[in-house]
């Protein structure tokens, strides 16, 4: 995630700039007291900096606007105009634990439900939606710059889907689940799983997906009985209240549901609350904390970190099928997607065609105004990533490699927007940066290898493990080849398709994350499994006291009679039907 820097007010003129605290960019600067918000909080503007000694200039272009001056306001930016599309009211971290504790009031209300009550409202709140989806898809097109037509068909589309797969499914996957007991010695028995709600749970959403990703795991934790509190992106806030909108006016009750807003330090602070689970898509290093904290409360969480998606092209793939999946899988939403195409590898007899093609088709994308229909590339969130994305590119020419095209460019009537066209490279390494890291851009470098092997074991040298496609058209080989790659999703033939079907599951391995979202694994994340237990007392347990000789001599038989081979059980058998015997009436005696 692109980070900005936040200053402290020197407390006296003299006493200079007295520390730097990492913090999400939100299209400004704030200078301010020990929270952030509050106290002696000032707005950073180019004619102020000279005041507290610093160079008009040091501030990024994007930031230096004119933002709301309610500090406690966040103002949401287009990144394509710079315009201001709205604003939300922000709180304080000490505030984050109350309204945890509203939501755990109303929740257990909500809990009573039974699955299929708690699946109306769901199928209403994609009712709900569906009447709303031109009015989301717009909203979602100038809060975050992602095309229009992606916006339908890679985040609200899903979003209907998976809110009507959690209510059709979701009764079914939460039902009590039978346990059996083949073991003759508990035959008696009976045993369920029972599913119960964890109680609160809190979704600390990303910038890049900023409907989908919470919209479903929302969906799942409501599905299974919890209050969800939203932590919203601070370059996306708006689209936060959208959902927590379709919800309450699909009848849920209200303030089972609420955002909070303020930046980083209120996602710290709710990872750090009594809420009962954390789900957290966003930065390596942010996430190991949100585990660490997690771990250290002994509380759960799902850890999403990003990827860096391998792309393997064989001989016998479809070249025409393939070049299509590598401009799709790596540029849409303008490479901003944690399992997007990051790195393809493609073997020497068909690398030339599967590159040609890889260009012209790139070439040919529409960069521009996300507004339009037509249009397939958006400008980047904000100025920190364009600078990320293209630093790592000029890296990697100044290293040796080859743009074929792409590249910045500028977009009439839209001076403030950040856009790279799509952009492929040739003539990469593993040694240098845009291989290792990842880039969160329209960008694809492309590796000619000249075995399977090289291929795989240069996909597998990455620190991530989200996802990676085979090209093949050999099932059998694609799937022997999957099983050997070290990411938690494998596409033959295609790419992260499935985050768009909620009863897919989705995480990964390594860096790329802990824990899983969607299918019915997602609810698993969702739930306290409780093992339930009944014995109706007919007999005894055989292994209560008192223990003695006759009870040690009919255990070694059992064992040979259960476990044993034909000889043994014999044996056993003529051993031990005496102490057998003997325990049989111990443990049908009854007690008055």
């Amino acid at each position: 995630m692109a980070r900005a820097k936040v200053l402290r007010k020197p407390e006296t003129p003299d006493s200079g700039v007295a520390a730097e605290l990492a913090f999400e960019a939100s299209s400004r600067f704030l200078i301010g007291g020990e929270d952030g918000f509050a106290g002696d909080l000032m707005l950073v503007t180019p004619e102020r900096l000279p005041c507290i000694g610093l160079d008009p200039g040091w501030l990024p272009r994007p930031l230096i606007r004119q933002p709301s001056t309610d500090f406690r306001t966040l103002d949401s930016f287009n990144p394509a105009t710079g315009e201001v599309v709205g604003t939300v009211p922000t709180i304080t971290p000490e505030q984050v634990q109350g309204i945890v504790d509203e939501v755990t009031a109303i929740q257990p209300a909500w809990a009573e439900l039974n699955p299929s009550d708690r699946a109306v409202y769901l199928k209403r709140a994609a009712a709900v939606l569906l009447e709303r989806l031109d009015e989301v898809a717009e909203l979602l097109s100038a809060e975050q710059g992602k095309p229009i037509s992606e916006c339908y068909t890679m985040e609200l589309i899903p979003s209907i889907d998976a809110l009507r797969w959690c209510a059709k499914e979701g009764p079914k996957i939460l039902k009590d689940e039978k346990i059996s007991f083949p073991q003759p010695v508990f035959k008696t028995k009976r045993s369920k799983f029972h599913y119960e709600p964890i109680g609160v749970v809190g979704v600390i959403a990303p910038w890049n997906y900023p409907f989908t990703i919470p919209m479903q795991e929302i969906a799942i934790a409501l599905m299974c009985g919890n209050g969800v509190v939203l932590k919203p992106a601070s370059l996306t806030p708006l689209l936060g209240e959208a959902i927590r909108s379709v919800f309450e006016d699909a009848g849920l009750p209200e303030g089972l549901i609420r955002t909070v807003h303020g930046g980083g330090r209120i996602g710290d602070a709710l990872t750090k609350s009594s809420a009962g689970k954390i789900f957290f898509t966003g930065s390596v290093p942010v996430g190991y904390k949100v585990g660490e904290e997690c771990a250290r409360l002994m509380k759960g969480c799902v850890l999403e970190l990003g990827g860096k998606d391998p792309m393997i092209v064989l001989g016998d793939a479809n070249l025409d099928y393939a070049i299509s999946g590598a401009v799709w899988g790596g540029f849409a939403n303008a490479g901003q997607t944690c399992a997007g195409i990051e790195r393809a590898y493609v073997m020497r007899d068909v690398s030339e065609t599967f590159i040609e093609g890889v260009v012209r088709e790139a070439s040919a994308l529409k960069v521009g105004d996300p507004s339009l229909v037509d249009t397939a590339i958006g400008p980047m969130v904000s100025e920190d990533q364009f600078h990320l994305v293209n630093e790592l590119v000029d890296d990697a020419i100044k290293n040796g490699a080859e743009r074929r095209c792409g590249g910045p460019v500028d977009v009439e009537g839209f001076e403030s927007g950040n856009f790279i066209a799509p952009t492929v490279l040739t003539g990469v390494t593993h040694d240098m940066r845009i291989m290792k890291e990842e880039i969160f851009g329209p960008v694809l470098p492309i590796m000619v290898v000249d075995s399977e092997q090289e291929a795989l074991d240069l996909a597998n040298d990455s620190d991530f493990g989200l996802g990676a496609s085979v090209w093949t058209k050999d099932r059998q080989r694609g799937e022997r080849i999957a099983g050997r790659i070290d990411s938690g999703m494998v596409w033959i033939n295609d790419h992260m398709f499935t985050h768009g079907a909620c009863q897919c599951n989705w995480g990964g391995v390594k860096d790329s994350g802990l824990g899983h979202s969607h299918s019915k694994f997602g609810f698993y994340e969702c739930v306290d499994i409780k093992l339930v237990t009944y014995e109706p007392g007919l007999t005894r347990n055989f292994w209560w006291h008192p223990y003695d000789e006759t009870l040690s001599d009919a255990m070694k038989a059992s064992a040979k009679l259960l476990y044993g081979k034909g000889g043994e059980r014999v044996e056993a058998l003529k051993s031990g039907a005496g102490p057998l015997l003997k325990v049989g009436q111990r443990i049908t005696k009854r007690k008055n």
